[in-house]
């Protein structure tokens, strides 16, 4: 329906608020649909997106580690095998992505919050993978020039250094767009009127390399490949950054049209939990809230499809309307007629 190289695979995380602690993968931890640490279920979810259209193709139980240190508990909710192992979010994304390339999905580019973003490990995975991401990190995320050098440096007394360290320190992503010009974007018009935000960009490397320990005593990341980092100050006074590997030559409506995609599956949670019933389920078992969110999941992308659908007639039905009104239009204009054989008339 939505598979193409201009769609997006979006990459969050969704939360089922739980009163009891026998339900599987429940716990007392942070919530970001929420905003804040409950005692909830908390599922990776992967959203394919295309022209603001989501659908919803992989809901994975996160399970914390008072589930994975505990076997009986996890036979006793019937968790299989395979997943009785610890992973955490960012690992578990990577495993669905894998699993949404194999299965032929088309998409452009992986958005993902600063949940994910900001670790670097998940970043390495999707460019190992030559896939193009656009994800959010935190404002005090160290970063270096783009321009910067590693150096061999001169010790006056003792051993002689054997690696290499950068030629100046590493600032942090919000000190590093302070100087830069900050444009209004407008990306998108929305219900309310068009959506605006200013945003600055410049390039940098991401001070998440492996790590030296520094003449002072102190451990220090070196800079890893290049990449955009993109500032965005909303009209609240809250300022978000996010990193992108898109090409160097994107211009920054786009980068700040892309960043911003990301919150279709907003729309998607949304509709899951008080359209489908997602959050409704009321069984322990993994089984089973895997079988209930796949026919959550099923449902949506059949109601998108009709929906879809009846975009694609009121479009046509337009297109037809506006046709009979300019040839309305043009028949109320004299004009010569010209001849026309026969032959050339089409057969009805």
């Amino acid at each position: 329906m939505i598979g193409d190289r201009s769609g997006f695979l979006v990459i969050d995380d969704t939360a089922l608020p739980k009163k009891g602690q026998h339900s599987v993968g429940v716990a007392s931890q942070y919530a970001s649909s929420l905003g804040k640490t409950s005692n909830c279920q908390s599922l990776v979810s992967t959203t394919l997106a295309s022209r603001e259209v989501p659908v919803m193709v992989g809901l994975r139980l996160f399970l914390p580690e008072t589930w994975t240190e505990d076997a009986e508990r996890m036979t006793r909710a019937r968790v299989p095998k395979d997943r009785q192992v610890a992973l955490t979010k960012p690992e578990i994304a990577i495993e669905e992505i894998d699993r949404v390339v194999a299965s032929g999905v088309r998409f452009g580019c992986v958005l993902a919050d600063a949940g994910y973003g900001s670790s670097g490990p998940f970043r390495e995975a999707l460019s190992k993978r030559g896939l193009l991401w656009a994800v959010g990190i935190s404002r005090r995320q160290n970063v270096y020039p783009p321009d910067v050098a590693l150096i061999l440096p001169v010790t006056k007394s003792g051993k002689r250094r054997q690696y290499h360290i950068p030629d100046c320190a590493p600032v942090s992503a919000a000190v590093m767009l302070e100087g830069e010009t900050w444009q209004k974007i407008t990306w998108r018009r929305g219900t309310k009127g068009r959506l605006t935000c200013r945003f600055a960009a410049r390039r940098v490397r991401v001070a998440d390399g492996h790590k030296h320990r520094m003449l002072d005593n102190r451990m220090q990341c070196m800079p890893g490949d290049e990449v955009w980092l993109v500032g965005e100050r909303r009209s609240t006074g809250e300022q978000k950054y996010y990193v992108s590997n898109l090409p160097i030559d994107t211009p920054l409506k786009k980068l700040a049209a892309t960043i911003k995609a990301r919150w279709v599956c907003e729309q998607a949670h949304q509709q899951l939990k008080e359209e489908l019933g997602l959050d409704h389920f009321e069984g322990r078992s993994w089984i089973g809230l895997h079988r209930h969110a796949l026919m959550t999941m099923i449902a949506y992308a059949f109601l998108q499809s009709r929906r879809l659908k009846a975009a694609g007639r009121k479009k046509k039905n337009r297109r037809a309307a506006a046709a009979t009104q300019h040839a309305g239009h043009q028949a109320s204009h004299t004009r010569p007629l010209r001849a026309t054989s026969a032959s050339a008339m089409p057969s009805l």
